[in-house]
């Protein structure tokens, strides 16, 4: 699992290229994924697999942040929270072999590392919300 985290740490920073850059997919991920020469080659398929569905799916998966953050300006998230917390929504609704358990805990512990200390609960919280409703939506029970 730990190999993983480190592709999802490297896809949050094409991520955060991307969306500062405002950059095409391809010259990102040549830059950011491509180039790591921390991941192993065998992980950077996962990592731009969730880089690429992050960024194509950008104005869906921020709608469910928007409808579980009420109470919080959307543009006021700090964007590190805001990037961590699409990408894990990226994984509930595209990646059906990653639990959804384990993508809030990934969530989770890469808020740890990269945001502020208030953030993780913050990102959980969301995140808990977002996977409730999207379960209650699909008619699932939890």
């Amino acid at each position: 699992m730990r190999e993983r985290r480190l592709a999802r740490e490297t896809a949050l920073q094409a991520i955060y290229a991307q969306e500062l850059s405002g950059d095409i997919i391809k010259t990102v991920e040549a830059n950011i994924i491509d180039k790591s020469e921390e991941l192993p080659e065998e992980l950077k398929p996962f990592a731009r697999g969730i880089f690429e569905s992050t960024v194509v799916h950008k104005k869906e998966l921020d709608q469910y942040i928007k409808a579980k953050s009420e109470n919080w300006d959307f543009e006021r998230i700090a964007i590190i929270d805001r990037l961590i917390i699409r990408m894990a929504i990226c994984e509930f609704l595209y990646f059906d072999d990653i639990p959804p358990k384990v993508s809030i805990s990934e969530a989770i512990e890469i808020a740890k590392k990269y945001s502020t200390d208030d953030s993780s609960a913050f990102v959980n919280g969301i995140l808990d919300a977002v996977l409730h409703m999207i379960n209650e939506q699909a008619g699932k029970k939890e």
